[in-house]
Order: structure tokens, then sequence, then C-alpha cells
């Protein structure tokens, strides 16, 4: 088992912010359902990533890394049929993939691990019992093997589940040979996603008419066409090091996109509430905190970076509300009771509620024994709360970041983090 010291150290210096991995997703699937070859520029190999890939050869797709750059040939893909798509802890995958995998008739079997076959697939079992798609799972773990062929027509979906069920099925229905329609029969969260495949639909040619998130419109026998792509800087990665700055350190981010239609964009004004500064400062952005206030955050928009905002609250002078966010017990742990948990160990001051934090604002965190629950963003999270603590800080488990961000540690470390490693037997 793995630990890691960390010293306490405020981080100085620049940061190249990895690649999106929600861009790179959708990126690697776009590509691959074109008829054609795509160079998708910029990839961070991350776990998830990782399985995306494996997921799209799987179906057929022909897919070369080197570098940071892959190369995708779709000619032949959704040409096999049958075989076992292993999402390893990729709620991502397995939710874009599901719909993708039965566009033609098809007997396919995915598999995953760690949380992952907790997190909710009624969404589609329902559609499946519409459309008579057989399937079957395991409750204790993913183990689903579905056997039929989706159809197209009017899907009615509520909008506060995972919006990656929308995603998945605006990859899937322009492909089909009738039109179809998903209505949103609750209020959508998580927007800026459904903006983000909508985009990256649309840049390899493919068109959705959105009606305001209560309505998608999707005409049936469009065709993907393929192209080259480069993938921007993740906001989702660079609010852990725009958090270290709104609460002492400095660090500039560099390689993000000021238009981007990232969802976790929200961080810059979440950070702007607790009364911190953005700067844009030549080609980055960074982020400087003096005396921060406790604000009202609403978390449904952008869920996954609220254990780093939950961080800057337990350092914000007043008491802090973030909202909406019960989504999060039910990711790789259940992050409102992590996140907490831990906060509170190390001194801070945070009661937990069904769908939501209350944060009451200290000056430091004392240090001591965290763990990171195997969870990328907690992991990420407890590191930036070290910055500002009194005593080290010895967090457990601490290369669960591979999933999402495989070198924080390191851009961690080259911005002055003073880190020690040591391993223990079971």
């Amino acid at each position: 088992m793995s630990f890691l010291k960390i010293n306490p150290k405020q981080l100085n210096g620049e940061v190249k912010i990895p690649p999106s991995k929600s861009m790179a997703h959708r990126a690697i699937i776009c590509a691959s359902l074109s008829n054609g070859v795509s160079n998708i520029t910029n990839v961070d190999f991350s776990e998830d990533i990782i399985a995306t890939i494996n997921a799209m050869e799987a179906l057929g797709t022909v897919i070369n890394m080197k570098d940071n750059t892959i190369t995708v040939d779709g000619r032949n893909t959704l040409k096999n049929n049958g075989g076992v798509i292993d999402c390893n802890e990729s709620g991502s995958t397995l939710r874009f993939l599901v719909p993708i995998s039965i566009i033609n008739k098809n007997k396919i079997k995915f598999i995953g691990r760690g949380n992952l076959g907790k997190r909710p697939l009624d969404t589609y079992y329902k559609i499946f019992d519409d459309i008579g798609v057989k399937y079957s799972f395991n409750n204790e773990k993913l183990d689903l093997s579905i056997d039929g062929k989706l159809t197209s027509g009017d899907f009615y979906m509520e909008g506060n589940i995972s919006s990656q069920f929308i995603s998945g099925l605006l990859f899937s229905l322009p492909l089909l040979s009738g039109d179809s329609r998903i209505i949103i029969t609750k209020e959508m969260e998580s927007k800026g996603y459904i903006d983000l495949t909508i985009s990256m639909l649309k840049t390899f040619g493919i068109d959705i008419k959105n009606n305001d998130y209560k309505e998608f419109i999707i005409k049936g026998n469009q065709r993907y066409i393929s192209r080259d792509y480069e993938v921007e800087g993740d906001y989702s990665q660079a609010a852990f090091f725009l958090c270290a700055g709104a609460i002492g350190s400095d660090v500039k981010c560099l390689g993000l996109d000021d238009n981007s239609l990232q969802g976790d964009k929200e961080i810059l004004s979440i950070l702007e509430q607790f009364g911190a500064k953005v700067i844009k400062e030549g080609d980055g952005l960074k982020v400087i905190g003096n005396k921060l206030k406790a604000s009202i955050i609403d978390g449904s928009q952008c869920p996954d970076i609220i254990p780093v905002v939950s961080v800057v609250a337990a350092l914000s002078e007043g008491t802090t509300t973030i909202n909406n966010i019960g989504r999060l017990r039910i990711k790789e742990c259940d992050r409102l009771a992590a996140i907490s948990k831990e906060l509170n160990k190390i001194g801070a001051k945070v009661d937990e509620l069904e769908d939501g934090l209350i944060i009451h604002g200290v000056n430091r965190f004392k240090g001591g024994n965290v763990e990171s629950f195997d969870d990328h963003r907690i992991a990420m999270a407890l590191a930036i709360a070290s910055t500002k603590c009194i005593e080290p800080l010895i967090l457990k488990s601490p290369y669960c970041i591979k999933k999402s961000y495989p070198g924080f540690f390191n851009d961690f470390k080259y911005l002055g983090g003073d880190l020690n490693e040591w391993n223990m037997g079971e």
C-alpha cells in the first residue's frame, strides 16, 4: 500500500494543464464513428482515456498511439459482432458506449472494476425494455450483457441524472435510419457536458438541434466526417492549481482556452464568489486569494470540482453552503462523505447533508493522516489542502490519480511541492 508524506509548502511557478479528459473521450468516439482516418493530438493517456480507446477497438476501430497523438481509423467501426468491452473504472466509457455498441444488432458484454458496477444504469434498462433489447446484469459488480439493436424514436429522460446517458444517445442516434427526439422531463443538470458533446458532434459533421435543454432533435442517416483535432486544456484539472492560488500559492496555469465550453470552467466564477481574483497573465491564468469570504455554491452544473472547492470553502471566513451535489455519492466513491470526513480529520468543520455540504471556515488545517478512498479527485483535493497545513499530511493510496491526471504529483513537485513516498505491505 502506498503513502505520500506531503510537507506543508506553498506552490510557485507555471504548470501546463493536461488536455481535457472530457473532450478527449468525445473526440476519440467521434473519430472512431467516422468513415476515415483522424489524428487527435494533445492526448493524456490516463486510465479513463485508455478505457475508451480499448472500447472502440473492441468495436472494430483501429487506433495507433504515439507520444501524445492517436491516429483513429474508423472504417471498420461497428463491424465487430460480439465481444467484451472492459471499461476499467471509467463511467464515461460505460455510459457513452452502451448505446453505441448496439447501433448495429450486436451481442456485447461490459465489464469493469472498482465502484463502476454500483453506478446506476436504470435509464438504459428502461430504454431496453421499451425497444425490446435483451439484457442481464450483476448487482454486485459491472457484468452487463446486451443483445439487440438500438432503434430510433422518442426517448424521455430525466435531466437530473448523469448527462452521460444523454450524450451516449446523442452519439448513437444520428447513425440510425429514423429521426429521434430526446425529451427532458426534469431540469437539466451538467449542461456544460451536453454542450461539449454537441460541439464535438458538430466538429465531426453531426447536427443536433437543442431546444433550450428541454428537447434534442436528432435527424437520422447522418454521417460522421473524419478530421484532425487538438484537445484543449482541462479546466477540471486546472481547478486544483487555481484553487491552490486562491488559498495562497502562486501558480500560473497554461494551456487553457478562454472560450472553452467546459462546464468546469465555472471554477473561475466560483473562486470569484469567494473573493479571489482571476488574472489573465500572458498566455496563462492565475488566481490570487486574499481574505476569502464564505459563499453559497450551486454545484449541480460542475460536480467534479466540488471536492477541491470544499478545500477553499474550508479556508474562507464564515459559513459556505454547497447545494445540489447528491450525485457525488455515486462517483468513484461517495465523494460527499469522503471529502467531509477527510477535511474534518485535518481540522476543518464540515457538515454533510443528503445532497450538500455546510462548511465553516477555519484559518489553517492541522495536517495528519488522510485517505483517498481510491478516488482521484479526493486525492488531488487533499494534496492541495496540504499547502495550508501546519504539520505534514500523510495521504494513503495517492496513485489513483492515474485515472485522470497521471502527472499530477510530478507537476505538484515541479511547483515546489515537498513529497516523500513509501510503501507498506498489505
